[in-house]
């Protein structure tokens, strides 16, 4: 149960400023697919099936878009800004297919902060072995907010 430990957040919407970056690198293995599509009941033989991928433009199987955006939510849960924050929005492109077991790049940057709504705009570009752009985005981000303290009133939502 959480009650009682500590809960460490990412960083308040007054700590973040336009240009901060995040640089990660993501790499796709096999258990990360078939974990993804046993979790999701999703058979696309164009993710798993060779023979199938084979006789399409991609020539080979693809990671799942859905996975890929999985990463940059990630990202933005456990570093920039971090535990606590989530996407309100997010228009994200895929223009280049990712393979399996690919080295993906990405960089978030923040280009607004806005504390009139609380809200952080950030870019997402993410790259491929051969600098190839395969994601690019915008995300609207919502950081984490700073709890009160631990009153009789906090546990009315139990």
């Amino acid at each position: 149960m959480l009650l009682g430990k500590k809960r460490k957040l990412g960083r308040e919407i007054k700590e973040m400023s336009v240009g901060e970056k995040l640089a990660l690198t993501e790499k796709v293995e096999d258990k990360d697919i078939l974990l993804y599509l046993g979790l999701t009941d999703d058979a696309n033989p164009l993710f798993i099936q060779h023979d199938y991928a084979s006789q399409t433009p991609y020539k080979k199987p693809i990671v799942p878009s859905i996975m890929l955006t999985g990463m940059i939510t990630s990202a933005v849960s456990r570093y920039l800004p971090g535990p606590g924050s989530h996407i309100l929005s997010q228009d994200i492109q895929f223009p280049k297919p990712v393979y399996h077991y690919a080295t993906v790049q990405l960089l978030l940057e923040v280009v607004e902060v806005n504390h009139d709504d609380h809200t952080v705009m950030m870019t997402v570009v993410g790259t491929n072995e051969k600098d190839e752009v395969v994601i690019n985005g915008n995300l609207k981000v919502c950081p984490p907010h700073r709890l009160g303290g631990m009153d009789a009133n906090v546990l009315d939502n139990f």
